[in-house]
């Protein structure tokens, strides 16, 4: 039985019920961040190699930090001489990892490493007799642990695949692709509010603070929306979109022409319409950034495009620029600026991180935002505030030298974790996986459509102790209606999983009674 290795940790009662699950098929577990993914793991990897000694575990995560972390908590509660224990990452030369792989028990590594070593038969997966793959929601399409799940499948003598992930998605076509990548037979999905797990997390309040869209900023909105609709209309003269001109209609259909023409069809109407498409992207994120971020991160962007159109970088641009619409809410928004007039989200998050900060002198706090500019403007103004210390918490870029190192994310989680820093400005790489402390708030600066997404934000709060939700909202703009879409997401993605379950079910229950006949 695995708890008898178990060290300083006790599973709890939801964990042991997946746990049972994992034991008979390969299982997607479905887990809010922080409520034990990785000890489900750990117990099934004991179990594993009792059954079967002298065979390997491969735990695969998306970055080296993550999978450094997943290799720190086993060795944190298995006994000393237990396994030996191998991280595998592409600093470690190919010759040393296949020496490695013969003497290691549990490899801890990214999905590339290990796929790239396969492809060059540096070693296979035949002695493995437990693959987990953890933010499983990734197994879409040509990611690597598809490649390594394919290989396992074939080469492996005793399969067992475990996925682990804190929401697979809404989309019920993609979850089945997620569990036909994995050759998952059964999915055990909690939530914050499923009877087994509320008696271990604690209350989560939640508050939406919405925000009127000032005057000034409305003047300047209506002025881009009526640039977007020109572009729109040519667009569907040109009878090239028929749906959504949201960004990301727009964006699709841009990479729907693009492919067009690279395939060889030169037509002139598709050679028209990927410019306007083009101008039309440019407009709907500059209508982003002016409902939902900052006036200055707006102002930034128009100026990255005036300096576009002076180096000629396309004609669409010019044009775009040329506009007097153009003109008019440039020197509108530098107007704002000079007055020191902001986007009110500013000034309401200051005075909320002021007020609980005398509630709670130790409070920690993560302000999430899909923003890297953003991230930088709010934690200098957080900064003024006396006794909070703010830092911006993003990732590295790999087109550029830009961002944060996995070094110095570390040093800065460490700093958060002792309180030498005590709130976080955090853009996407905060949502997932990363062992960020428990927190006492976590803010929306913006609200996201993605319901996995705002799961993985939700779950840094509430589980030692008790935590707040807030969601900053802009009325009448986006942030509304990704606030909606997110949660009829998140109702969708549970019904998805309910309906899979029951398929599942019945091909596990056709497939017995076959070998019973």
């Amino acid at each position: 039985m695995p708890k008898k290795f178990l060290k300083n940790i006790e599973p709890r009662e939801y964990q042991q019920k997946i746990y049972d699950t994992c034991l008979r098929n390969n299982c997607l577990v479905v887990l809010p961040t922080g409520l034990g993914k990785t000890l489900i793991a750990l117990m099934l990897t004991i179990k594993r190699m009792e059954e079967f000694p002298g065979e390997k575990v491969v735990f695969l995560a998306p970055t080296k930090p993550l999978a450094e972390q997943h290799l720190t908590s086993f060795k944190k509660h298995l006994p000393e001489l237990f396994a030996d224990f191998q991280l595998f990452t592409g600093k470690v030369k190919a010759e040393e990892r296949k020496k490695n792989w013969k003497t290691s028990d549990i490899i801890f590594s990214t999905p590339q490493c290990i796929a790239n070593d396969l492809k060059n038969r540096i070693y296979d997966l035949e002695e493995v007799c437990l693959l987990i793959e953890d933010e499983a929601h990734r197994c879409l399409k040509n990611y690597d642990y598809n490649y390594v799940a394919q290989q396992y499948q074939k080469q492996s003598k005793h399969q067992r695949i475990l996925g682990l992930t804190a929401s697979p998605g809404s989309e019920k076509s993609k979850i089945k692709e997620i569990c036909k990548n994995l050759s998952i037979r059964e999915v055990e999905l909690r939530t914050r509010d499923s009877i087994d797990v509320k008696q271990y997390l604690q209350e989560l309040e939640f508050k939406r603070v919405n925000i009127e869209l000032p005057k000034e900023f409305e003047e300047i909105q209506y002025t881009l929306k009526k640039i977007l609709n020109k572009y729109i209309e040519e667009l569907r003269l040109r009878k090239v979109l028929f749906g959504p001109s949201s960004k990301t209609g727009l964006i699709a259909l841009q990479k729907k022409i693009m492919g067009s023409l690279a395939r060889g069809n030169r037509n002139f109407n598709y050679m028209l319409g990927v410019s306007a498409c083009a101008q039309a992207i440019k407009i709907q994120h500059a209508l982003e950034l002016l409902e939902t971020q900052t006036l200055s991160s707006f102002n930034k962007y128009l100026k990255n495009l005036l300096n576009q159109a002076k180096n000629r970088q396309s004609k669409g641009v010019v044009k775009l620029v040329a506009k007097p619409e153009f003109n008019f809410i440039y020197s509108k928004s530098n107007e704002l600026l000079i007055k020191n007039i902001e986007h009110p989200k500013l000034e309401e998050l200051e005075k909320i991180i002021k007020q609980e900060k005398l509630k709670n002198d130790k409070l920690k706090i993560i302000v999430f935002t899909q923003f890297r500019d953003t991230a930088t403007i709010i934690s200098k103004k957080l900064n003024k505030i006396k006794e909070i210390n703010s830092k911006i918490f993003i990732g590295q870029t790999k087109k550029a030298d830009i961002g944060l190192s996995q070094k110095e994310q570390k040093k800065i989680l460490d700093e958060f974790r002792l309180g030498k820093i005590n709130v976080l400005c955090a853009t996407s790489i905060g949502e997932e996986g990363l062992d960020i402390p428990e927190v006492s708030i976590v803010i929306f600066y913006e609200a996201i459509p993605s319901a996995i997404r705002t799961i993985q934000r939700a779950g840094r709060t509430a589980r030692l102790k008790k935590g707040k939700l807030i969601m900053l909202i802009t009325k009448k703009t986006r942030d509304e209606n990704f606030f909606y879409v997110s949660k009829i997401r998140e109702k969708k993605m549970h019904s998805a999983i309910d309906s899979i379950k029951k398929e599942l079910s019945n091909e596990n229950n056709l497939e017995h009674q076959e070998k019973l006949r």
